[in-house]
């Protein structure tokens, strides 16, 4: 069995390191004059905006005209020699392997894992009755309990053939009444798999290596992907990116590492195997979808103040990078005010809308707890480092603001850092984890639900918001005021 990223909505197959949009003149679909911004929130499909722009500043991408002259890895040709000796550098085995015999009877195990095996019709049923049984959260009125969850009913007839069995599996899967909870056939299985967050071709995940310490290994990978053709093999350790020890990082903050403009290069170390050797690998980039950012800056109030407005479309692993250089931009171009939209944001990666929601929270806030029947899946995420602004902010959501954007609007405005304006948001707090059944095929199941910092679970009611049009400032940062000495005492 094998268990990939969770995700918050369905997303594109690939992201892409490409820089925020600067927004111009003219440009649908953000085209409006702040003084007139209430007018926008009347609609609900943001294409059908319409006004006018007071700065019309184009950028193209420096990412790929500036940042490769100060970084090797994102020059177009592969790095020097003297990083690595090598295209494929092998280090020495760890020290403190016992010794070749045991590392070899370890590579064996490691190539029977791998050999196919002769999976039953019923084998298959029962595996996702299995993983029902230990994961599934039951967040309905009706109370499931594993005890009510017969496998001996569901066996009880011979199942003949293999399109029988995914049957079968389907109608186990509706009777929770739980519509997240859903079987994927082979071919939707290999189209989940292959989202590629990383721009090389493979996904990540963070396991455990029993002695309290966690170690970033590949869970899977696209095949013909640059990872593949380098060498790449699923349960390789992460070592370093571009020479950067990456222990103690997240998996999300190595697929981050690994991202960079197309077709520049990324120096990957790996381990394989416990006793492996460590292969440092020259991997060329190849990513093609639009970054999910676009910004612009409004002149107000008679020209005397700026407002840096974003869009943020969907959260993938580009989101919070782009974010960062849309905000910097922002500010270096004069915003006092912010204002982040998040309409028609139906989510995303979950992992992305907490590194985005952590950016304008301060050390030791409460971005979002979560709760399951896995006690791995009941925590509480604080953010870990200063804000990287503090100035006032609006966040603008509707009804198809979902998932991850409600984990960040939720952040932001119990812990006093924005207002909500709008309408009330979709109200999709679930977790869902997706795992491959072993013909190829897989189950998405819901393994838990998102808590706000105030406490309220969000799933099925939204977030109301605090205005249903556009505030003045001054409203805005007597509102955030008030906010914070209700907090404090």
């Amino acid at each position: 069995m094998r268990l990939l990223l969770p995700f918050s909505s369905p997303l594109s197959a690939t992201s892409s390191p490409a820089t925020p949009q600067f927004l111009p003149e003219h440009t649908p679909p953000f085209q409006f004059d702040f003084p007139n911004l209430s007018k926008i929130l009347k609609k609900s499909v943001i294409g059908t905006l319409t006004g006018a722009l007071s700065l019309t500043l184009v950028f193209s991408s420096p990412l790929s005209s500036v940042a490769a002259a100060d970084d090797p890895y994102l020059s177009l040709n592969p790095p020097s020699s003297s990083q690595d000796s090598s295209l494929n550098h092998f280090d020495s085995a760890p020290g403190d392997c016992p010794n070749e015999e045991e590392a070899d009877d370890a590579e064996m195990q490691d190539d029977d894992f791998n050999k196919p095996q002769l999976v039953t019709n019923e084998g298959i049923v029962e595996e996702a009755w299995e993983i029902v049984n230990d994961a599934f959260l039951d967040t309905r009125s009706r109370s499931w309990t594993p005890e009510a969850w017969q496998k001996d009913v569901i066996l009880a007839s011979p199942i003949k053939s293999r399109s029988k069995a995914h049957e079968v599996i389907k109608k186990m899967l509706a009777s929770l009444g739980d519509q997240y909870t859903r079987f994927l056939s082979p071919d939707e299985f290999s189209r989940m798999s292959k989202y590629d967050i990383t721009g090389i071709g493979i996904n990540l995940r963070e396991v455990s290596d029993g002695d309290g310490n966690v170690k970033v290994k590949v869970l899977g990978f696209v095949l013909d992907s640059p990872a593949d053709i380098a060498g790449v093999k699923q349960g390789d350790e992460i070592v370093a990116v571009n020479g950067m020890d990456v222990s103690g990082k997240s998996s999300f903050e190595v697929s981050s590492l690994l991202q960079g403009p197309s077709k520049t290069f990324v120096v990957l170390k790996v381990k394989h195997g416990k006793c492996g050797p460590v292969k440092s690998l020259k991997i060329q980039r190849q990513v093609n979808a639009p970054t999910p950012v676009s910004y612009r800056l409004e002149k107000v109030d008679n020209g005397k103040v700026s407002v840096g407005y974003i869009r943020l479309k969907e959260f993938n692993a580009l989101a919070r990078k782009d974010l960062v250089i849309a905000m910097k931009r922002l500010q270096d171009k004069g915003a006092s005010y912010f204002v982040m939209d998040l309409r028609d944001n139906l989510g995303g990666l979950v992992q992305a809308g907490i590194e985005t929601a952590k950016l304008f929270l301060d050390e030791g806030d409460t971005v979002i707890s979560t709760a399951g029947r896995d006690p791995e899946a009941q925590k509480t995420v604080l953010a870990d480092k200063k804000p990287l602004i503090t100035a006032p902010l609006i966040v603008m959501v509707n009804n198809r603001t979902a998932s991850a954007s409600e984990i960040v609007a939720s952040a932001l405005h119990d812990n006093c850092k924005a207002v909500l304006v709008g309408e009330r948001t979709y109200g999709k707090g679930l977790i869902q984890s997706v795992y491959e059944l072993r013909d190829g095929s897989g189950v998405v199941v819901t393994i838990g639900k998102y808590v706000t910092p105030n406490h309220m679970d969000i799933n099925g009611g939204g977030i109301e918001p605090d205005f249903r049009n556009l505030p003045g400032w001054d409203e805005v940062k007597e509102r955030l005021s008030k906010c914070n000495i209700l907090q404090q005492s």
